[in-house]
């Protein structure tokens, strides 16, 4: 959709071949004229009995028209822009066209039977106007350059502005009253009024389903039409466009429509532009009771491990509940008749793994089943933890791993690695697990990381090497 700006010398040359076609063009019509004015000639002469004379301009009548046609028709030809042919424009009889042609017909009838001349002069105008109408709405959606531009981040839930821009190509017209909008195939499903495909069934409902390997399509990205009252000729008209994605995923703009009902509105037109929009939504970050619960939680697993993980002694203190019994240093404790634990000096850096496990159990519920809906709603809570965690450590400045199924990101800082877990977080799916999957046992991750473990995998089927160094969170329980 963007365009580059044309070299100064491709614009000359442009020119000039306009110049050299109006050329042709206005000798053209002045010798079809000559012809014409000939043939008038040649009828009066025959009427006179002049039978040579009008033998002659007729025979010079026709040499004329052949003249024209061989050599200034396919120049003309040549040098024509035949881009309006190709142009796909779907109508749409409104309301009041209906109600203005209903009127026509019934003036139409009443000139046939009465044989009025101003009957016959009304209904002239009235499909005049007919005729008007559609040649200036073509004016109108020609020569019309379109472009949406999206913000590089958007996230699930939240208004985010967009920008949408009309050109104007035309030297000398104007453009009036154009919509822009978003289009579908001529056999589409249902729409809803935020423009994307109504699912057949709770499963089946982009991002949620359970059925399909890879995540299905959010929907469209232009919900809403956006209103140019006025484009003046060779400018650019912008507005600002809010919008909102209830959702992750990926939302696919496959056509836009330039739409109008200029000037009389009596046909709506529409004027397909194919696209190639595509926009990643982020899941929504938002701040649930559940997510500061499980931040809490994960805090508490990650300070007991952390706190262990230096190489030099901090100091001696008394236990707690929450230390490890592997820390507890059994001659101190001796000599004060009390439990004593050493802590270690701990690491500056917040070390953190995310592990995404789509794979759910071996037999899945059947899709159109409320089984198999709780399981998706399960999924989508999950994937919305997970994406709340990554934003937390991110703005603890922590360092960041994630890893799911064919998909890996290296530990990094947090703010160099965090939209590439948020974009993979977005397009997650689950999936039915393959008799003898291993994911969870890949002995890839590092041990010095505190692993964040999201499974759909039911208790009691997880290696037992994880749970010393790993939070997992059972997705469904």
């Amino acid at each position: 959709m963007h365009s580059a700006p044309a070299y100064p010398q491709t614009h000359r040359r442009r020119a000039a071949d306009q110049r050299f076609g109006w050329r042709i063009f206005l000798i053209a019509m002045g010798a079809l004229g000559g012809a014409f004015l000939l043939a008038i000639y040649s009828r009066v002469a025959a009427e006179n009995g002049q039978v040579w004379v009008a033998a002659v301009t007729a025979l010079s009548a026709l040499t004329i028209i052949g003249w024209v046609a061989v050599t200034l028709v396919p120049a003309l030809a040549r040098r024509s822009r035949l881009a309006w042919l190709a142009l796909q424009i779907d109508y749409r009889m409104t309301r009041e066209g209906w109600l203005f042609i209903g009127g026509v017909m019934v003036l139409a009838l009443a000139a046939l039977n009465t044989g009025n001349n101003l009957l016959f002069l009304i209904v002239a105008s009235l499909l005049a106007a007919i005729l008007i109408s559609g040649v200036l709405s073509h004016l109108v959606l020609n020569e019309i350059g379109l472009r949406l531009d999206l913000p590089e981040r958007i996230f699930a839930g939240q208004s985010v502005r967009a920008l949408a821009e009309l050109r104007n190509r035309k030297r000398w017209l104007p453009s009036f009253s154009l919509r822009l909008c978003s289009t579908h195939p001529a056999k589409s499903k249902a729409k809803s009024k935020w423009g994307w495909t109504k699912p057949k069934s709770k499963t089946q409902a982009g991002p949620d389903s359970t059925s399909v390997s890879k995540p299905a399509e959010a929907g469209e990205i232009l919900g809403r039409p956006v209103y140019f009252p006025y484009v003046a000729a060779g400018e650019v008209c912008r507005q600002n466009v809010e919008m909102q994605f209830p959702r992750r995923g990926v939302y696919r703009q496959e056509a836009l429509g330039l739409r109008t009902r200029f000037p009389f509105g009596f046909v709506e037109k529409t004027r397909r532009v194919q696209s190639s929009l595509e926009a990643i939504v982020y899941p929504a970050i938002v701040p649930t009771d559940e997510v500061y619960q499980t931040l809490a939680l994960v805090s508490g697993e990650l300070e007991s491990y952390m706190r262990g993980r230096g190489h030099d002694l901090y100091s001696i203190r008394a236990y707690q509940n929450s230390d490890s019994v592997r820390h507890v240093d059994w001659k101190a404790s001796a000599k004060r008749n009390a439990l004593q634990v050493r802590e270690f000096a701990r690491e500056d850096e917040r070390r953190v793994m995310l592990v995404l496990d789509p794979f759910g159990p071996e037999q899945p519920a059947a899709p159109d089943s409320e089984e198999a809906h709780r399981e998706a709603q399960a999924f989508e809570k999950g994937v919305s933890l997970c994406a709340a965690l990554a934003w937390h450590f991110y703005e603890m400045d922590s360092v960041l791993g994630f890893r799911t199924v064919n998909y890996e990101v290296e530990p990094a800082p947090a703010g160099e690695v965090i939209y590439d877990v948020l974009k993979n977080l977005a397009v997650a799916a689950p999936r039915t697990a393959e008799p003898g999957h291993l994911f969870l046992s890949d002995p890839a991750d590092s041990s010095q990381l505190f692993r964040v473990i999201f499974t759909r995998q039911p208790r009691g089927s997880i290696p037992s090497s994880l749970w010393g160094s790993s939070y997992i969170f059972f997705i469904g329980s």
